[in-house]
């Protein structure tokens, strides 16, 4: 099968030439354009049967731009913003899940240390030059709540326990390694009480929209902590603030918010119990070496017609 694909990486001229050198050293037979450039990637769009792309950045006018378009591997693991695009039911989706558990749980632990130890506030009295002790809260003995079990949860679970952390799963899963206890969504809100931390990693649907309530955060511990790493709406955002600001628990981590980026006048900003970072959570330094080998396992496959053999088909 001949195969044509365009790489479209806006982000990174270097990488996307990393992705082009990648394809080209393993599968020969393969055209393949990779660019950072808007403009290029539109005119070598009608040619290309394949498009390779970060979901978020996969355009309207690209796909219009690609009558042959058969095949879309997301660079990324959710592929929510290709949903609003429309695209031909022929059209085969594969997603990059699976290669982010490294960089989310690291995340994940370091809002949970710097939260729990008072990083914030350490930080602001070494501006000051004010010498003030306290005893550091540890991780030991503490219990971690983790809401959705898939790959990155896993890879969290494990990093925990080593910590002594006590790691307790929402799920409709059995029998998951790595994990105390493991429990069904409808007692979401009797482990959320047990949690010192409260870890949200489901994907967003319309099943999970504000699935971190009101009523679950008001059975969260007043020393509780609340980590979304998830997507925004999962969690419904005016409540967290309120919860918040009335010091209902005692903070959270977010790296995803309802409107990104989080606007200016959001209260989030001035919360001196929260910690922000700007929906980096899937990002690594070494992010394009992670990715190629699904981006080759995959183009190995559709080059060979055999679409059961592809990783992360998204089901539409």
């Amino acid at each position: 099968m001949s195969v044509t694909i365009l790489i479209y990486e806006p982000d990174s001229d270097r990488a996307a030439q990393a992705y082009r050198d990648a394809v080209a050293g393993a599968l020969p037979d393969v055209e393949v354009t990779a660019t950072a450039d808007r403009a290029s990637a539109l005119a070598a769009a009608p040619r290309a049967t394949a498009l390779a792309a970060k979901a978020q950045d996969v355009f309207p006018e690209l796909v219009a731009a690609m009558p042959k378009l058969d095949w879309i591997q997301a660079l990324t693991t959710g592929v929510d913003p290709l949903h609003a695009l429309n695209l031909p039911r022929s059209v085969t989706v594969t997603s990059a899940r699976g290669i982010h558990g490294p960089q989310m749980a690291e995340l994940a632990l370091l809002f949970m240390l710097a939260l729990g130890r008072g990083l914030p506030r350490l930080l602001a009295n070494q501006r000051a030059a004010k010498w003030q002790r306290w005893g550091q809260p540890l991780l030991l003995g503490k219990t971690v709540v983790i809401v959705g079990l898939g790959s990155i949860s896993e890879v969290l679970a494990a990093c925990c326990r080593p910590l002594g952390l006590r790691v307790v799963g929402i799920t409709s899963r059995t029998g998951v390694a790595g994990f105390d206890e493991l429990h069904p969504r409808a007692h979401l809100k009797e482990q959320a009480a047990r949690a010192d931390f409260l870890v949200v990693l489901v994907p967003y649907n319309a099943d999970t929209h504000h699935l971190i309530d009101a009523t679950v955060l008001a059975s969260m511990k007043r020393s509780a902590f609340l980590i979304n790493i998830a997507r925004g709406n999962v969690v419904d955002e005016p409540a967290l603030i309120e919860a918040l600001t009335e010091r209902r628990i005692a903070g959270a981590g977010l790296d995803v918010f309802s409107t990104e980026p989080l606007p200016a006048t959001s209260p989030l900003w001035a919360l001196d119990n929260v910690m922000l970072t700007p929906h980096i959570g899937g990002l690594s330094d070494i992010y394009v070496e992670q990715v190629i080998p699904v981006l080759i396992e995959n183009l190995r496959a559709y080059g060979a017609g055999n679409r059961a053999a592809m990783r992360n088909v998204i089901a539409r």
